[in-house]
């Protein structure tokens, strides 16, 4: 595993249309270095790690095709402000007026919308996925943008504000969500999700797609020597977290188009990930430069996410005759006992009549799966976890015998 030390921030300027050269001053202190390349293009391997300054859909234009793993990006949400916010006492409520969320009308915000996320798509895997986050002033538009350009939308999730700021007008809901759509690259695409690991986050439940998180504050919220925000919209480490856990494996390149201070970065570094960082504004690069820099990455212990059940190497049911961890004549059960079945020497099992299974239709023998399915009156059965062995006098899963069968083929380590 390489871990990322930010050292860098690169330059990025077209010198001319002719030869399209890629001037990129490196500054590193206490000396400035500078290369030129006249390949229009430049090498992951270059960037890796790196914050790049410059326009995002240009630099992106220039980065290889299919390198990455995963983007998260927070984009301008061209707020439709009107004046000042000021809260009861007349103070100044500091939000976002910076031109970089300004545009002209909702058709150049758009523009600027399908471009970036045409960009990006070039740039990730095939199996590649994409997170953005918005309020209810933009993240319609983006929806529609990412459909329109043949993204799959996999899930929409609510981050819930414990802490949100108050409506201090009085004159609409307090506004405390933002929403992220997450979607893969495209409908055939085989993205990550480590499924087992955010459901034991969520004390083995499946995670929802509502996520209670306060908002970036106290220490985490960086600040210039004056108590002044460093950045207007900066995002908290916990929402970076769930959302590089969930989707991304170690060692993964994540780019992040609307790099800010950092916070993707951060994070990547502290889960064992690699990054791209890109950020038009040359202040807040190095602020997010120096902040990764000071991130101490976990040990590939301490990141490495729940083995998927859906990766694990495949088991016949017959390798547990193989093996003898059943034996034919054995008796199976449903969790309840209700249903009860047979082995059979040939890994096939033969139903037993019982008031539950007489009124089951013909079918008297069959795999784990296409038994229990018609013993219950399904189209279909996991049979793995619907059948259960007796040891002792509990019923445990015979899924629990297939892990034993994985250890002592030598398919998983112990």
């Amino acid at each position: 595993m390489s871990y990322c030390n930010v050292h860098y921030l690169y330059h990025f300027e077209t010198l001319s249309k002719e030869n399209r050269s890629v001037s990129i001053a490196t500054t590193a202190s206490p000396r400035i270095q500078t290369a030129k390349s006249t390949d229009p293009h430049v090498s992951d391997k270059d960037v890796l790690n790196k914050i790049l300054i410059g326009d995002c859909i240009e630099i992106l234009e220039k980065l290889p095709a299919n390198s990455i793993d995963l983007v998260f990006a927070d984009p301008p949400y061209n707020l439709q402000l009107d004046g000042d916010l000021l809260r009861p006492n007349n103070s100044r409520v500091d939000g976002v007026h910076q031109d970089w969320d300004q545009f002209a009308s909702f058709n150049a915000y758009d523009n600027f919308t399908r471009r970036w996320l045409k960009a990006c798509r070039r740039v990730l895997k095939k199996d590649g996925a994409l997170w953005v986050i918005g309020s209810y002033h933009n993240i319609f538009r983006v929806g529609a943008a990412l459909q329109d350009l043949d993204y799959w939308l996999l899930n929409d999730v609510v981050w819930r504000k414990t802490n949100p700021m108050p409506n201090f007008r009085g004159r609409r809901f307090t506004n405390a969500h933002e929403t992220l759509i997450w979607a893969a690259k495209g409908q055939s695409s085989r993205y990550t999700f480590n499924y087992d690991s955010m459901k034991a986050f969520n004390d083995d439940l499946q995670m929802r797609s509502d996520w209670l998180l306060p908002i970036c504050a106290g220490g985490e919220r960086l600040r210039n020597k004056d108590g002044q925000k460093r950045h207007p919209t900066q995002k908290p480490e916990s929402l970076l977290q769930r959302v590089i856990m969930a989707s991304s494996k170690p060692g993964d390149v994540i780019l992040d188009p609307f790099f800010g201070t950092g916070t993707t970065g951060a994070v990547a570094k502290y889960l064992g990930r690699n990054f791209i960082g890109i950020e038009r504004d040359s202040t807040y690069a190095k602020v997010a430069a120096d902040r990764i820099e000071a991130v101490k990455p976990l040990t590939k212990g301490e990141f490495t996410p729940l083995p998927s059940k859906r990766d694990a190497p495949k088991v016949p049911f017959g390798a547990l005759l193989d093996l003898g961890l059943l034996a034919p004549g054995t008796r199976l059960f449903d969790k309840k006992a209700r249903y009860e079945a047979s082995v059979r020497a040939d890994g096939s099992l033969s139903r037993e009549i019982s008031p539950h299974n007489e009124a089951c239709d013909d079918l008297k023998q069959g795999s784990i799966h296409k038994l229990g399915a018609n013993m219950q009156k399904r189209k279909a059965c996991n049979g793995w976890t619907f059948w259960h062995y007796l040891d002792g006098k509990d019923l445990q899963p015979i899924d629990h015998l297939r892990s034993k069968a994985r250890i002592e083929l030598g398919l998983v380590s112990a």
